[in-house]
């Protein structure tokens, strides 16, 4: 069953999402060339818990053998496409990041993830897979509104990354969140077989495009860890959102509430 929430609850929930946007424009501000994944991880964890927050994802239940996740927030480089762990490794020019973090107020879940280049652009290819992954993600948004069937957030994705020649990563998809990180329903990036309930208002959904530069296929490298690697070695970048449908439309609450996109 499919969780609705009241307009209080949602302001609850845009409230979570704009302390973990101001989080992410911080972690963004320090991430570069020769600083660590790890001190990434203390930025976002001190930022969070100094203002009555706590991160999603610190010692978030592993499956199947696998630890608890060790860090506040997911660090995923170049071939890694989501669930890098931070450590002390030092960031290059060039290197592909990708930010996923999540955070827990007043008992409400928001979730967003952000790729960038450190130092700087890339080449034309990583600036083509970051910029039609974040288009492939708005697309799907403005479908996110009463009436409309969740296939349709998923196909408008789709469209967008076929279009941009990127590789859609099928093994993984967004979700919708509330009380809970993960909640019903599954919002996958491509056209899906199966149940295709209709959007109502009081919906919330993490809206998360992930693709690589190569087919898309990813695989678990040790399946008692964490980090998800392209098969293929090539680049992957992940864009995220935490979105409400509202009757009036789609609202993304993962937003500062200025006029400047994280």
């Amino acid at each position: 069953m499919i969780p609705l929430k009241s307009r209080d609850e949602i302001s609850l929930m845009r409230a979570s999402g704009r302390l973990l946007a101001r989080c992410m424009r911080e972690v963004l501000a320090h991430a570069k060339p020769g600083v660590s994944t790890l001190e990434l991880d203390i930025i976002a964890d001190e930022f969070l818990r100094s203002r009555g927050a706590v991160p999603s994802f610190k010692d978030y239940p592993g499956g199947d053998g696998c630890r608890p996740f060790p860090g506040s927030i997911c660090t995923s480089l170049n071939s890694v496409v989501v669930h890098g762990v931070p450590d002390r490794s030092l960031l290059k020019s060039g290197d592909v990041l990708s930010i996923d973090m999540g955070a827990i107020l007043d008992g409400w879940h928001s979730d967003m993830a952000r790729t960038v280049v450190i130092g700087g652009s890339g080449s034309p290819d990583v600036e083509r897979l970051l910029a039609v992954t974040r288009e492939a993600f708005y697309a799907g948004m403005l479908k996110a509104r009463p009436g409309n069937r969740l296939r349709d957030i998923s196909r408008a994705v789709q469209e967008v990354l076929k279009g941009g020649s990127l590789g859609i990563v099928t093994q993984l998809v967004g979700h919708g969140i509330g009380t809970e990180m993960h909640e019903e329903p599954e919002v996958p990036n491509y056209v899906f077989r199966g149940p295709n309930p209709r959007l109502q208002a009081g919906m919330v959904l993490a809206i998360e495009p992930m693709s690589t530069l190569g087919r898309g296929r990813v695989v678990w490298k040790d399946e008692s860890d964490w980090p998800v690697t392209t098969a293929d070695g090539t680049m992957a970048a992940h864009y995220e959102n935490t979105v409400a449908v509202l009757e009036d439309g789609p609202e993304i609450l993962t937003s500062t509430g200025d006029d400047e996109e994280v």
